[in-house]
């Protein structure tokens, strides 16, 4: 039986990570983009590429301001977070087409929140066709596209787009 290597070497920080209490929506508010993959930033809000995403192109909207829950968030705050939710629409379908999307929060570490303590919001693109037997067999998700050739893609679609 023969098989075939698929390299994702970006999920070695993942899988070596000390899960440390740092948030990582904090530490984007004071790192160059391009160290925390940030794609843009708003006035009350960022929007982040999840360096362990799902498919290609998932990205992550959080506030500024860490907060746990939607409720916490000025009116201010919740326009500029749904705007980036719809800029980074905008730049993933103009870079990617996919044909639907997931976008939604995880609020709570029963909701399956990775940073509980910080809100975000996933944006998850979809194509038809994409979970296929890789994960129920074998527990692999495979990603196609290099982590950092998304970054500059979804960077560079961004900087295009007025909304």
């Amino acid at each position: 039986m023969t098989f075939r290597v698929l390299w994702a070497p970006w999920r070695i920080k993942y899988i070596t990570k000390q899960h440390d209490k740092t948030c990582i929506f904090c530490d984007a508010r004071t790192k160059p983009d391009e160290e925390s993959y940030v794609i843009h930033r708003g006035s009350a809000a960022l929007i982040m590429l999840n360096i362990f995403p799902y498919n290609t192109a998932h990205v992550m909207v959080a506030p500024y301001r860490h907060v746990n829950s939607l409720e916490l968030l000025s009116d201010e705050e919740l326009l500029d977070l749904m705007r980036l939710i719809k800029l980074s629409i905008k730049a993933i379908d103009s870079e990617y087409r996919p044909q639907g999307y997931n976008v939604g929060a995880n609020l709570g570490h029963v909701a399956g929140a990775g940073f509980e303590g910080h809100l975000h919001i996933h944006v998850v693109p979809r194509w038809l066709g994409d979970t296929n037997f890789m994960p129920l067999i074998a527990n692999v998700k495979v990603i196609p596209e290099d982590i950092k050739e998304t970054y500059l893609r979804l960077k560079k679609a961004v900087s295009g787009i007025i909304l």
